[in-house]
């Protein structure tokens, strides 16, 4: 059936294919249809960052950003839903379009720049939800906020999410909010970590519970960079990390339409590199934090791959869109039985 509704959705824009589908999404979830005509995922429950996930598939961030399907989404079967990019300010993002596909090569290319309602609106969405597997929540900073103050940013959205999420995902990687990159290495990533846990650590106190964070890096960075960040990681005690981001490389989409537009390139193209990045990462860790891989998981096998990399569990996005929901079930099966 989703090969169907997939056909239906590609005649139209990315953009408003997304929305249609979210549409569909939540019109089906509250008329019960999608309990009826969804595959069950088995329940293999997985504790990780001292959470326990339901399966080891969760749904990236960047599909849900505002909260709006939640439910929807734990009804197809993934073990848990990372929600955002959410901003402290509602922003429209880039100018459209911003969304494109590459249906040859099962890759998609995005330039959306944080588009989001606020996080008030996503806080509102999470206090009404009745999913109760685990919810993870993505924050990012404004586009209007100069790189030097994003540590402002980041610590406004933790602490109005923090009661309502069950861990925080940090996204320094997105390529599309300008300079949003340098957050990651030397001392802009030592004070913004530090600021992170300081913060974490009150709130903690607080709200008597302990919400884990997890930093999303990019793809697009030397071997030894990793390592360096790694260490970082490491030496400010955060709780997970999220590899990888979507890539600015088109080396597997030359000579195809839309490969020259800008902005992150995501599905098939991005396997091996992430896979590759996952590695090199697990190896600096050390198995001190855990590693959540994503990247061009189109298939079990690929997302298998991440796990014998060094991931301990998995996300998907652009692989959903190409392959619709019969993915989280053949991915969970392969990642439990690889185990």
């Amino acid at each position: 059936m989703y090969q169907l509704i997939r056909n239906i959705l590609f005649w139209f824009t990315p953009e408003i294919a997304h929305e249609l589908m979210m549409d569909m999404l939540s019109a089906s979830q509250r008329l019960g249809l999608l309990t009826r005509l969804c595959k069950p995922v088995s329940f293999a429950p997985i504790d990780v960052m001292g959470l326990t996930f339901d399966n080891p598939v969760g749904l990236a961030a960047g599909l849900d950003k505002n909260g709006e399907c939640i439910e929807a989404f734990g009804t197809l079967g993934f073990g848990w839903i990372e929600v955002g990019t959410v901003t402290p300010r509602p922003q429209l993002g880039n100018p459209k379009p911003r969304l494109f596909r590459i249906v040859e090569r099962e890759a998609i290319i995005n330039r959306m720049g944080f588009n989001n309602k606020g996080v008030d609106h996503l806080v509102e969405n999470l206090k009404k939800t009745r999913y109760q597997g685990v919810v993870g929540v993505n924050i990012g900073k404004n586009r209007v906020t100069p790189v030097e103050e994003a540590e402002s940013d980041y610590l406004t959205c933790l602490r109005k999410v923090y009661d309502y999420a069950d861990y925080v995902a940090v996204n320094l990687s997105s390529p599309n909010t300008p300079e949003l990159r340098q957050l990651q290495f030397g001392d802009t990533l030592k004070s913004l970590l530090g600021a992170l846990k300081e913060e974490q650590d009150k709130l903690a106190k607080e709200y008597d519970k302990y919400i884990p964070l997890a930093i999303k890096l990019a793809p697009d960075m030397t071997d030894d960079e990793i390592r360096d960040i790694a260490a970082q990681l490491v030496a400010y005690e955060i709780d997970g990390v999220i590899s990888t981001n979507t890539t600015l490389e088109r080396d597997a989409v030359q000579g195809c339409e839309n490969a020259n537009e800008d902005g992150g390139l995501s599905g098939a193209p991005l396997t091996d590199l992430s896979t590759q990045k996952i590695r090199i990462l697990a190896e600096a860790l050390n198995r001190k934090l855990p590693i959540i891989g994503v990247g061009g998981i189109m298939d079990a096998q690929s997302a298998v791959d991440k796990i014998k990399a060094g991931a301990s569990l998995v996300q998907i996005y652009s692989g959903f869109i190409y392959r619709g929901p019969d993915l989280i079930r053949e991915v969970s099966e392969a990642v439990v039985a690889c185990r």
